[in-house]
């Protein structure tokens, strides 16, 4: 069954850089290993992932009336993203990664040009109709779609990235909202054991949080108290780590919407993430369900389950 999934977010052009180390050393000049270039943005990778493994995807975002605007209208077009959710803004959003040789990144979005876009509510709500999913990414202008949302009942996910307090004021609509909450593990203040526990304790509505542990793989708890470690897998050498925890988040969406199997859902993720980093651009290149499929019985990973609540 074909599931509609509405992903609302921001949509960017990113280039990717080759450097040879962290931290970067100042030169009038330096010629990059390597440079590629793509159309990224939490929301814009989301609905490419969801919409290779076959999803109905609905994207609900900020295209401007730039150069970059055009090459990014352009690659929505090209990648059957286009649709009544994309508005117009006056300028696009983009954005640098740099990548060290161990595919080590560090980003620098460039969000201001849509931050101050007011996303009509009403064109939200049109395209939700009939939705089985809510991915509302936390990007400034999706903050006051949260409320409206809530109100469509229909479950809601989020990627919070690197959040480091429970207590976030600027993420605190969509962790009140969301039923499935995904972040990183690399500010949390606590063992991500523990962090899955004061999740549930502080978010009555959520249900599943899953974690992104970098090289260990990923972790998930589930309201009822379950707890799934699945470790990472990595059938290519790993060249450019950006972009993977959005592809740990969709493919779990994708499979978890399918199957209601987190167990299943979650090593899924964990492949399609370990194999996506094999790409020196991995925002241009996703594996179909049937691919996916076919190398997680090649590269099962190691999975352990047990109890958050113990």
């Amino acid at each position: 069954m074909t599931r509609k999934i509405v992903v609302a977010g921001v949509v960017s052009f990113y280039l990717s850089v080759g450097i040879a180390e962290f931290p970067l050393r100042y030169a009038p000049t330096s010629s990059p290993r390597w440079l590629t270039g793509g159309v990224s943005g939490a929301a814009g990778h989301i609905a490419r992932i969801l919409k290779t493994l076959g999803d109905n995807v609905h994207l609900c975002t900020v295209v401007g009336r730039d150069p970059i605007g055009a090459g990014i209208a352009a690659e929505l077009e090209r990648a059957g993203l286009v649709s009544s959710g994309v508005i117009e803004g006056a300028e696009s959003s983009a954005g640098l990664t740099l990548v060290t040789p161990d595919g080590r990144r560090m980003g620098f979005p460039h969000l201001a040009p849509v931050n101050q876009v007011g996303y009509p509510p009403e064109l939200f709500d049109a395209s939700a109709h009939g939705a089985d999913l809510l991915v509302l990414t936390n990007a400034k202008f999706v903050r006051d779609l949260v409320g409206p949302a809530v109100r469509l009942d229909i479950p809601i996910a989020v990627d919070v990235h690197l959040i480091a307090d429970l207590a976030d004021e600027y993420n605190r609509p969509w962790l009140e909202a969301a039923q499935i909450v995904f972040c990183s593990h690399e500010r949390l203040p606590d063992p991500p054991e523990l962090w899955v526990a004061k999740m549930f304790d502080r978010y009555p509505g959520c249900r599943l949080v899953g974690i992104g542990l970098g090289g260990q793989g990923a972790i998930l708890g589930t309201r009822d108290g379950q707890l799934i470690r699945v470790e990472a897998v990595t059938p290519r050498e790993v060249v450019n780590t950006s972009g993977a925890g959005d592809t740990l988040f969709a493919t779990f969406l994708h499979v978890w919407q399918n199957t209601s199997d987190p167990v299943r859902a979650l090593k899924a993720a964990v492949v399609h993430a370990g194999w996506k980093i094999g790409c020196w651009t991995p925002v241009t290149a996703s594996l179909t369900c049937e691919e996916l499929s076919l190398l997680s019985a090649s590269h099962s990973p190691r999975t352990l389950v047990g109890r958050w609540d113990v």
